[in-house]
Order: structure tokens, then sequence, then C-alpha cells
């Protein structure tokens, strides 16, 4: 079958070509106004696809494909250096580099270096998101092959870490924390996600132990950068599931980044049991805009616009499942349709001043909008055969979904930050006034009547899952603020020390958080070692304090967390190439937590419970460039997640989360005698989770969600890659780089649960009816870089 998907793939990207080779190599070395050699410095040539970095002594190469062209060197902390290089002939040339110092930006740059030393997370490279076969298109798909990090739904962009739910996960575009919608319930409704990959120039994920200046969650910080770029650029993104472009423009004193994208995976929900018209519209737009007013003071301007229509009119549903030798059969008829509305609108402004080189401030506003809204009004009759070794057992039913929900969410934040390095310390401050406000209307019901017939609720064969109506209006107001230090105790060991401090009137809790990081670096600078300590504690927010019934627990106090985690990082050569391996055990006491359950994506708490718990684990992962430029990795982990309920005498139970092992690797390579086609293999794969039927009326871990198993693969070709020997002329004139992807997406088409349809027949016996994830689906695309422009 691979042979036939290579086939197909050569025939689509094949078409005629014209020759061209690169013209002139460029070699030379980057000092710095003392003489020293300079590593990592950027090294472009304007116009074209091809950059390189300096090595250790500062010596670089590099081709250009014509005889005209621009040199760029870049390098945090320095001015950058452009170089006109117009050669009569091809051949070999060398030009050395000096760069001077950028005072207030190499100030910056220690603040940030010493953050990263001293940051308990994984750096993603940007570029494996742009090429990793993902059926949902969103940028959160990379990290679901990260350690810590638990997969169970190629089409949500949602996640758990460590044992904990997707509301326990922070976001922060741009050091601006980013608020997201609330009611979706299930993956296939989900759009876009907010973090535009177009527009990223830098991203980094911490699955735990994270240091005070984030907010206060219980699992992990996804933070991304949208930042100035050293040049002009165009990006198109065009395939069967939608379409993107991001374009970023540079002046001299400002710059602005735009994306737009549009999403529509109609093909992908085709594959799914059920049957009828999907019509799923997604759209986002986003900005970015800075300008300089001088070297000290600059503003910058976030907007973002989200949408979402998701429209069902369902028709029939077929499922098979169950052992050989007992399968069942469900057969649904349906009558209605679903639609549901989605709309997030938002905006920042940050002020950032540098009084003096070694002090930077922000000031950041941002408010954002949300208005959501569910429409469900569905009848389906349903055959349900539970044969069982050639006895037919038949339940004749039918059931009534119907739900009209409006919520809309306000959050309005002002914030101030500032960083300062002292010699040895880098002294960071923050303070932070939010408020949020909620207005919810909820009218929903769901009646199920195994008898055949629908009848009064008085009856005993007639069940209401769930019957909501009411209307909630909340405000809440949080207060927050930070300090740490990071400190250089000696020239192989860092200390960050930190503490926050937070109250919100909805629990009138003051809240503090003491965190520590400590990281020893040996003085042959391969290995790192981390330890962590520290309390998290999540302040009830509107979603945790909503119980099934759509009424308030406005007594719950805030979750908290004792967390304690050491690692190691160590790189070292070997399979020609250098590999970094890294490791973390860690282990977390809840002595506070609001239980909850799993529908499909849609976290249920029962808000008026609490409950104790612990989760312990280790991580392992493992990953380099076995391909040149092309990254590879593989992790694993083991975990185990237990709660507690107080006073429900039933002791430790699994969390929803409990995932014990994960496993995923991502590997690309280059065709052996073709290497400018490239192989992106993702493998996926997470143990069985636990499960509770919702037609109980207490938390339950007696019945488990399958193992989730997922091959996806893609092959690509850049028709303008150094690789391709032939090149089309029409091609190099236009685009710095065109490529051409076809993707399988669920190679192996494996029957992956997401949740249970639960049905009763008259003897008030219950059946967990598999919703079945996405089936092996084809997809091709395109991402054209357009030439860029000279900055």
């Amino acid at each position: 079958m691979l042979r036939n998907y290579l086939l197909l793939f050569a025939i689509l990207l094949g078409g005629a070509t014209t020759n061209a080779q690169p013209l002139v190599k460029i070699s030379g070395l980057v000092t710095d106004q003392l003489g020293h050699s300079l590593q990592q410095v950027t090294v472009t040539i304007l116009g074209q696809s091809q950059s390189t970095i300096t090595d250790e002594h500062g010596l670089y190469n590099i081709y250009s494909k014509t005889k005209a062209f621009t040199l760029k060197y870049t390098l945090l902390g320095y001015n950058p250096v452009l170089i006109n290089v117009n050669e009569e002939k091809a051949g070999r040339i060398t030009r050395h580099v000096v760069l001077s110092i950028n005072p207030a930006e190499l100030e910056q740059v220690t603040i940030t270096n010493k953050q990263n030393q001293l940051s308990n997370s994984t750096i993603i490279n940007i570029a494996d998101a742009a090429a990793l076969p993902a059926a949902s298109g969103n940028f959160e798909a990379i990290l679901k092959t990260l350690p810590g990090v638990s997969p169970n739904n190629e089409l949500s962009a949602q996640y758990s870490v460590r044992g904990g739910n997707f509301d326990e996960n922070l976001l922060y575009v741009n050091d601006i924390e980013i608020n997201r919608p609330i009611l979706v319930r299930n993956a296939q409704q989900e759009g876009l996600s907010f973090v535009n990959s177009d527009l990223l120039s830098s991203a980094k994920f911490s699955a735990g132990g994270f240091e005070a200046r984030y907010g206060d969650r219980l699992s992990s910080v996804l933070d991304v950068k949208y930042e100035r770029p050293d040049s002009s650029s165009a990006v198109l993104n065009a395939g069967l599931l939608g379409l993107s472009f991001g374009s970023k423009i540079v002046n001299p004193k400002s710059y602005l980044l735009a994306g737009i994208r549009y999403k529509n995976n109609t093909g992908l929900l085709g594959s799914q049991d059920n049957k009828g018209v999907y019509t799923p519209n997604f759209t986002d737009v986003q900005m970015v805009y800075g300008y300089e007013f001088s070297s000290r003071l600059s503003l910058s301007l976030l907007g973002s616009f989200n949408s979402g229509t998701f429209k069902l009119i369902p028709e029939n549903r077929e499922t098979v499942f169950g052992a050989s030798t007992a399968r069942m059969r469900l057969n649904i008829d349906y009558e209605g349709e679903e639609k549901d509305n989605y709309q997030t609108a938002g905006g920042a402004v940050t002020l950032k001043f540098i009084p003096k080189p070694n002090y930077v401030m922000k000031w950041i506003n941002s408010f954002f909008q949300s208005d959501e809204k569910e429409d469900i009004d569905l009848t389906g009759w349903y055959l349900f055969d539970t044969g069982n070794a050639g006895v037919q057992n038949r339940v004749i039913g039918a059931y009534i979904n119907y739900a009209a929900n409006r919520l809309s969410s306000r959050a309005f934040s002002s914030e101030l930050k500032a960083d300062q390095t002292f010699q040895n310390h880098t002294f960071s401050w923050g303070l932070r006034f939010e408020t949020k406000n909620y207005s919810d209307n909820l009218n929903e019901y769901s009646l199920i009547d195994s008898a055949g017939y629908l009848q009064d609720a008085e009856t005993h064969n007639f069940y209401q899952d769930n019957r909501v109506f009411v209307r909630n209006k909340l405000d809440i107001r949080y207060y927050t603020a930070y300090v740490q230090d990071s400190y250089r105790l000696s020239g192989n060991t860092d200390l960050q020390l930190g503490v926050r401090g937070s109250y919100n009137d909805l629990s009138e809790q003051f809240l503090l958080s003491p965190r520590l990081l400590l990281a020893y670096r040996p003085a042959n600078n391969k290995k790192i070692f981390r330890f962590t300590a520290g309390l998290y504690q999540q302040a009830p927010d509107y979603r945790s304090i909503r119980e099934f019934d759509g009424t308030l627990n406005l007594q719950q106090k805030a979750q908290r967390s004792y967390n304690a985690s050491a690692g190691l990082d160590y790189a070292f050569d070997a399979l020609g190439t250098r590999l970094k391996f890294s490791s973390e055990l860690y282990f977390k006491y809840h002595d506070r937590l609001i239980p909850y359950l799993m529908d499909n994506v849609r976290v249920k708490y029962l808000a008026r419970e609490e409950a104790k718990g612990y989760t312990y684990g280790a991580d392992f992962n493992i990953g380099g460039e076995f391909v040149k430029d092309l990254l590879s990795y593989f992790r694993l982990s083991l975990m185990k997640s237990a709660q507690d309920i107080i006073n429900d005498s039933k002791g430790y139970l699994k969390r929803p989360a409990d995932q014990r092992v994960n496993f995923s690797a991502y590997f690309q390579d280059r065709l052996l005698n073709s290497p400018a086609y490239k192989v992106h293999l993702s493998l996926l794969y997470g143990s069985r989770l636990p499960a509770g039927s919702p037609l109980t009326q207490s938390y339950s871990d007696s019945f488990h969600i399958p193992a989730y198993k997922r091959v996806d693969i893609g092959f690509s070709k850049d028709f303008l890659d150094d690789f391709s020997e032939k090149k089309a002329g029409f091609l190099e004139k236009y685009f710095s780089s065109f490529t051409a992807y076809v993707e399988v997406f669920n190679l192996l088409n494996i029957n992956n649960t997401v949740s249970y349809l639960w049905l009763k027949d008259l003897d008030n016996v219950q059946y967990a009816v598999p919703n079945y994830l996405t089936g092996r689906r084809l997809n091709f695309k395109l991402v054209i870089k357009f030439k860029k422009s000279k900055g």
C-alpha cells in the first residue's frame, strides 16, 4: 500500500522543469568588534530560501542561486549587517563580517537567555508544525507528540497534560494570556485554534514546573511569539481541508503581521458513522502591528477575530462493534438538525519601555469577547441488535436531543511586567488586574425511550438523561502579582526563586504560590540537571463552578497542587548526528481538586464535590537531525493519576485523564534516490482511558475507552529545494519555496473511540455504543512562500 501512495505522490508532483544549480559559494568569518568569533549568527540570502548559522568558531558556508544577491547577518543583541554582492561569474567568494553591539537589545537577550536556561520548557521547532501530517490542521497537533501530553482525538486542538484537563492549560501570545471558548462539546464542532502558524516566530511548551511569571493553572503553559521578522515575506497554504495566507511587512520603524485562515473539514467528517450533510465553516483573522517611537519606546497592537459555524443534518448511523463472537449493531434514522455558532473577537495593546539598557517594562491591556450558540433539535429512532452466539436480542427505541444554549463571556485585563538585570541577578515582577463576566442561558434536555415509543416521564421505561433550564449571570474580579529572581550561584549553577500572590472575589481567597527551579550545567556543557518544586493554585472560574444542572456553586475554593520534578538534558554524538536526550521524573499531590467527567471533549465538572489526589510519572525523549535539516524525535511517557472524592466512600479511583502509557514518534527522511522528496511520519499511541456511564449519579471509572492508535504519513517535495537538480525557472522567479504535500491520515484505518452513546434496554441493562473518530483519508496541499523583499 505504501508503494501505491508513493507512486501517486510521484505522479502528482511530476512536471516539466529546467536545469538550475547554485552559482556562488560564500564562506567567511563573523566576529564582534573585539575580534571574538560569534556563533549562532543567522546568515540569509534575501529573496532566496538559503540560510545558515555560524559554527562555534564563527565560520559559515552558504550558496546562492544567482550571481547578484544580498547577504544579511543577524544575531540577537547585535545590529544586523547587509552586504550586496554582484559577481561577474560563478565561483567561490569570501566575506568576513564584524557585528556591532546593540546595547539595549543585548540586555534583553541576556534576560531572555537567563529565562530560557531556567525554564522547564521544550523549544518547539516551528518547521515541524508545517510538515506534520495532522487532520486538525491546528498548531496544537505538534504538542501531542511532546513528553507529558496525552493524545486521544485528532480532530481537537484540546490536550491533556500529566493527568490534567484542557482547562488547566495556559496559552500566551506575545506575553498576553489568551481566553478560549467554553461550549464546544464534540471535536467535529471545533474549528481553528488561536495560534496561527504562519505568523509564528518562536514557541515553547512546559508540561509542568513552570516559573512564577506564568498564571495560576495546574498543568501546562504554551508560550508563543509573533515578533518582528527580519524581512518581508508572504506564505500561502492551500489544501483540501482549508486555506490560509500570511504576510509579514517590515519597515524601518514598524512592522505588520497579518494572517487569514479558512477551514472546512467536511471530507474528514464524511468518514464517521453518522451520515448526513455536514457544513463546517471556520474562519480566523489575526494581525500584529508594531511601531518603534525610539530605541526605548515601542507599541504593539494585537487583533483577532475567530468565527465558526457547524451545521449537521444527520440522515442515519450504523455502528458495528464488540468481539467477533458477540457482534452488536446499532442502526439509527434521524430527523432534525444541529447548528452551532461560535464567535470570538479580541485585541491587546502593549507598550514597551526601556528606561535604561538593563531594564525592560511592558504595560499590556487586553479584551476578549466570545458569543457562543448551540441549537440542537434531533430525534433518532434506533434498532439495537445485541446478538450473542447466534441469539438475536433486539432493542427498539427512540431518543430526543434538544438544546438552545447561549453563552456570552467578556474578559478585560491590565498588566504591568518588568525585567531587570543586576550583575548575576535577573529580577522580574508583575501586577495584573482582570475582570470576567458571563451571561449564560441554558435550555437543553435528552430523552430516551427504550420501549419503542416515547412515553411520559413518570413511566419506568423512560429516563431523562439531562434536563437543564437556567439563566446565570456572573462577574469575577482577579488581582495577581508575582516576583522572581534568577540568580547565577556559580559558573555552572543557576537558581530561580519566585512567588505568586492572588485574590479573587468569587472564592474570596488570598492564594500564595512559591516556586523554585535549580539548574546545574557541568563544565563539559553537554548536560543540564534541573530540579523544580512549587505550589500551583487554580482559582475557580465559571466553567468549574457550573454543575450538570446548570446551577452554580459559589462557595467553591481554588484547586491546589504541590509539584516536584527532577530532569536531565543530555547532548551527545551518535548515529552520525548530534542527539539530545531529555528525561524528567515528576510527582504532584493535589489536596483540593474539583472532579469532572469527560463527554467527548466537553469537561463536565462535579462542581459541588471536592477530591484529593496524586499524579506521578516519567517522560523520556530523544531526537536529532538523522537527516540534515530534518528533525526527528521519539518520546515515551509513563503516568498514573488517581483521586478520592471526599465522602463518597469509594476510595481512590482513576482520574479521567489517567492514560498510563503514551508513545509518539515524528520521523522525517528523504528518499534515498530522490532526496528532494521527503517523508514525514507521525505515530501516536495512548493507552486506554477510564470512563463512567453518565446515566449514573456518581463518579465511576469502571469502564474504559480503548487505546488510541494512529499513524499519519505525508510526502512532500519542495520544487526549489537545494536537492532538486532540476527547477522550474518561473518558480524561482516568484517564489522562495514551492512545496507540495500528499498526506494519508489514519494510514492503518484504525477505528479509534472518542466517547460512547449510552443506551438502556427494558431490563435496565446499559450498553455503551462507541463513537468512532475519523477513518483513512487522503489530503493534498500546497505551501508556497513568495520571494522576500529586501529589508
